[in-house]
């Protein structure tokens, strides 16, 4: 019997990366990326030595690369072939794999370009989390998508305002949170979570800079350097029919990196469900709406 033969997993990661770099290239034409055409070009697509000087990095070494010779690589240099590729979320967590990197966390890379609105999917998405609140947000926390119970529950207000700056400037919000003390500093932490995984993006730093002159309490918070990853926070919203009782989960969109769903589940034991069906049901009969089963 013949013994398998043992292949390096070095050799054909670094093969695989080859094959990658080349077929990606070819895909982005010079006119892409600003450059003259050409007229003696033999394959479709960037030169080596085009990406090597839109990247900022030696032609010498982007060859060597490319050729998948055994070679030190950083993020930073990984994230700008990214750049002049245009690879998306899950190309360039493959590019950080191949070239024997551990990639970013899902949903943590920063998209290169505005991903346009939310789908119909997500909306319903949401729209049928009732008779829970659900919410989408994008990657500054800015409110795009809230679902009616989300509105009668957490006082969501219309899309386009920021959920960090309701938690700390609308009051209504936080007489509502009966655990506010509590959670502020995770919530701070988390944006700054957020934050540096985006370095160098403007729009984080709007918000925050916004905020610092707003809210003493926040900046406060902010000069502690708190960190911390989204994960469950339990939420106690007051409301007319009693304590409603939520656990927080902030979920990822694998193909919307920009995008973050926020829903909310009644604790176990409580009887926030019952409430929010009943809440639910009023608002229907006051405003002839129909309910969503969720």
């Amino acid at each position: 019997m013949t013994a398998p033969v043992r292949v390096d997993p070095d050799t054909v990661r670094r093969a695989n990366l080859r094959e990658f770099l080349v077929a990606r290239r070819a895909r982005i034409t010079p006119e892409e990326m600003g450059l003259a055409p050409g007229v003696r070009r033999r394959t479709p697509g960037l030169r080596r030595e085009e990406v090597a000087v839109l990247a900022g990095v030696g032609t010498s070494w982007y060859q060597w690369l490319e050729q998948g010779r055994d070679i030190t690589v950083s993020s930073q240099v990984l994230d700008a072939i990214g750049r002049v590729l245009k690879l998306d979320e899950p190309e360039l967590r493959h590019l950080y794999a191949l070239a024997g990197l551990n990639p970013p966390p899902v949903g943590r890379i920063c998209p290169h370009d505005a991903a346009g609105p939310v789908s119909d999917a997500l909306v319903h998405l949401v729209d049928t989390w009732l008779p829970n609140p659900g919410m989408i947000i994008d990657r500054y926390w800015n409110l795009m998508v809230a679902n009616r119970a989300a509105k009668l529950a957490l006082h969501t207000t219309e899309a386009g305002w920021n959920c960090l700056h309701q938690y700390f400037l609308d009051e209504m919000y936080r007489e509502s949170l009966e655990n506010w003390t509590e959670l502020a500093p995770r919530v701070v932490a988390t944006y700054r979570s957020e934050m540096t995984a985006c370095p160098g993006d403007d729009g984080f730093h709007q918000v925050v800079e916004s905020l610092l002159r707003q809210s003493t309490e926040f900046a406060e918070l902010w000069a502690r350097q708190g960190v911390a990853h989204s994960g469950v926070n339990m939420k106690s919203m007051t409301s007319r029919l009693g304590p409603l009782h939520f656990e927080s989960v902030t979920l990822a969109v694998p193909d919307r990196a920009d995008l973050r769903i926020v829903l909310h589940n009644p604790q176990a034991g409580s009887d926030t469900r019952a409430k929010m069906e009943r809440l639910l049901a009023e608002d229907e009969r006051r405003n002839g709406l129909r309910l969503v089963a969720g």
